[in-house]
This record gives C-alpha cells, sequence and structure tokens, in this order.
C-alpha cells in the first residue's frame, strides 16, 4: 500500500518538491505584478477541441426540480478570457483541471495546470515568460538540470526555437507546406517515406500527429528546452493566423527531454471565425466520437464585445514537478492516485 510509511519515504520528498516548485511559479507570477484568478470549475461548455474528452456533472441548478447537465472544466481559458473583456490585463490561475482519458505515466484524468494570459501581447512574449518563469523555479529550488526518462535538460542555455515547418524537415524529411491541405499526398508519403502505418480513414491531423509522436517529439527538448511553434492553421484552435502566413498560426508549445509542457498562442479576436472553427470543431467530434459539446455563447458575446489582443498559456503542473524531482511517472508526483 502507497500509504504505508515506507513506501511513503521517497515520494513524499517528491511532493515536497512539487510543493515548493508551486510555491515558486506564484512567486514568479506574483513579483510581475499578475493576478491569481478564481473561475468556476463547472461549465457548460467545457472545451471545444475535437479530441479532448470532459467528464460530465449532472448537478440541478437554481431550481433544484431542473437538472442541468455540466461538466468539469478541461481548462479555465473560456472564463478567463472573458475576465480579459472585463478589463484585467494580467491574469494567471493554478486549478485543477480534467480530461477523461486514459492514464498514463505521463497523464492523469485529473491534473494540475497553470494558465496565464496578458492583454497586448503575443505568442513571443509567452516564449520569454517560459523561459524566465522556468529558470526563477530552477534557482529557486536549487535545480541545474531537469530531468527525464534519461535525458537531462539545461534550462540555463539558450533555448531552441523550431518551427513545426523545420521539424517536419530536419526530423522526417516531409516538406510540410507540400501537404497542406492534402491528405492524400500526405498519407502516401507518410506510408512511402517514413513506413508509418496510415489508415483509410485517417483524417489530415491524425497523420500530422503519427508523424510528431513517432519522428519528431523524441527529438525535442533534448539537452536544451525547445519550443514548437506555427502550427499549421487547421489546428489554430482559438489563436489567429499569422499575418505574414495564414497558413500557420501563432500557436507554440514547450519541450523539455522530449515531455510536451505546455500549450500557448496569441489569441483569435474574430468572434466569427471563432464560431466557425468550434461549429467545425464539434461537427467533426461528432462523426469520430459520436458526442459533441454546446457552444458558450457567452464567450462569443465576449468576443464580439470587444476582445482584447491578447496572448494566454496552459502549463501543466505535474509534468513540470515531474522534471524538476527526476520522475518518469506521473503517479510519482501527484499527492494520491484518481
Amino acid at each position: 500500500m502507497w500509504w504505508k510509511p515506507e513506501n511513503f519515504a521517497q515520494k513524499r520528498n517528491n511532493l515536497l518538491m512539487r510543493t515548493r516548485l508551486i510555491q515558486a511559479v506564484r512567486a514568479y507570477f506574483d513579483g510581475r505584478s499578475f493576478v491569481e484568478v478564481e473561475t468556476p470549475i463547472l461549465q457548460v461548455s467545457p472545451v471545444m477541441d475535437t479530441h479532448i474528452h470532459a467528464v460530465k456533472a449532472d448537478i440541478r441548478g437554481i431550481d433544484l426540480k431542473k437538472e442541468r447537465e455540466m461538466y468539469l472544466h478541461t481548462s479555465p481559458e473560456f472564463a478567463m478570457k472573458k475576465l480579459l473583456v472585463a478589463g484585467m490585463t494580467d491574469i494567471y490561475q493554478i486549478c485543477h483541471v480534467f480530461r477523461d482519458a486514459e492514464g498514463s505515466r505521463r497523464h492523469s484524468p485529473e491534473f494540475t495546470m497553470i494558465e496565464w494570459y496578458s492583454a497586448g501581447k503575443d505568442y513571443t512574449h509567452l516564449m520569454q515568460d517560459c523561459v524566465e518563469m522556468v529558470r526563477f523555479c530552477a534557482k529557486k529550488l536549487d535545480i541545474r538540470m531537469l530531468r527525464f526518462d534519461g535525458c537531462e535538460c539545461d534550462p540555463f542555455q539558450t533555448w531552441q526555437k523550431l518551427s513545426v515547418a523545420d521539424a517536419f524537415y530536419e526530423y522526417a524529411g516531409l516538406n510540410l507546406n507540400a501537404y497542406l491541405g492534402d491528405k492524400d499526398m500526405f498519407a502516401k508519403d507518410v506510408k512511402e517515406k517514413l513506413g508509418l502505418h496510415v489508415a483509410a480513414d485517417d483524417d489530415w491531423d491524425d497523420i500530422f500527429f503519427r508523424v510528431m509522436a513517432e519522428k519528431i517529439e523524441p527529438h525535442l527538448g533534448m539537452d536544451v528546452p525547445t519550443f514548437l511553434y506555427d502550427y499549421p492553421a487547421s489546428m489554430a484552435s482559438l489563436s489567429r493566423k499569422k499575418p505574414s502566413d495564414p497558413r500557420y498560426a501563432e500557436r507554440f508549445e514547450l519541450y523539455i527531454c522530449g515531455l510536451e509542457i505546455c500549450n500557448a498562442f496569441s489569441e483569435l479576436t474574430d468572434a466569427d471565425e471563432q464560431r466557425k472553427r468550434f461549429v467545425e470543431e464539434m461537427t467533426l467530434k461528432q462523426r469520430l466520437y459520436g458526442e459533441q459539446y454546446p457552444i458558450d455563447e457567452d464567450f462569443l458575446a465576449a468576443l464580439e464585445y470587444g476582445y482584447p489582443e491578447s496572448a494566454g498559456n496552459a502549463l501543466g503542473i505535474d509534468r513540470l514537478a515531474m522534471l524538476f524531482a527526476d520522475v518518469d511517472d506521473i503517479q510519482d508526483i501527484l499527492w494520491m492516485s484518481v
């Protein structure tokens, strides 16, 4: 049993490291005049991503005789963005979020996230936030190297910035530009040139993620952290397209020792475009998984009212704690298993 003292001794050290890390993260944002906020965990619209699944929580609302279909949030994103419309500028939140997916050594259905937003900034500013925050925390906790799965990464050296298109060329030998919007050619070359399996019913995104998982992600964040930036516009989600090249979106993910740590982007402020994307995502979700979630009309109304140019980032505290504590299983950094 994990709770026996003799079994808990090593985990206790990991958990104390986790606690100190969260304290350091708070100190970083508080020291830069960010305001810590709290938003409801229960949401009518939990997520608009095709492949992220929410946990349902049927409850009674103000009318105790009427049940309301609600969900545990997968992210505080929609609520925090409404606060930006209301006039907040630099905000952050550390909270538990819930995603209905199989547990693994990298994922727990319930996990801790820090999400932060800055008005008047773009995704390049968030990259710098990541650099400064991780280094700040490492200094506070006297950590020189970050470790995972036998790999080491030095956060104090210059961080790598690599576009998605360049990563496909460097690690898979593929010209991603040639495949944008052309699933058949993409599937053919991935099978013939890379020897990866492609099913007949795979979507373009399925093929993309298979190449990412097999050929690219294992190389990212080795020696130094890597920002993988500018994702295809079809994966823009709530991010804006690049004005200089609308085939891509201003979005990045951070990798350390091959472990994805965060997802960030310059925010889309166009309500009509955002509604269009939501409808497309939920239509695909219905086709693939037989379910879809209601659109947050209040969020779209906030965009129409006037959502400021801004940028936001969602970073997994548990995964960052794994790197700081040098553990390879997320269960070793959680106070209790789900």
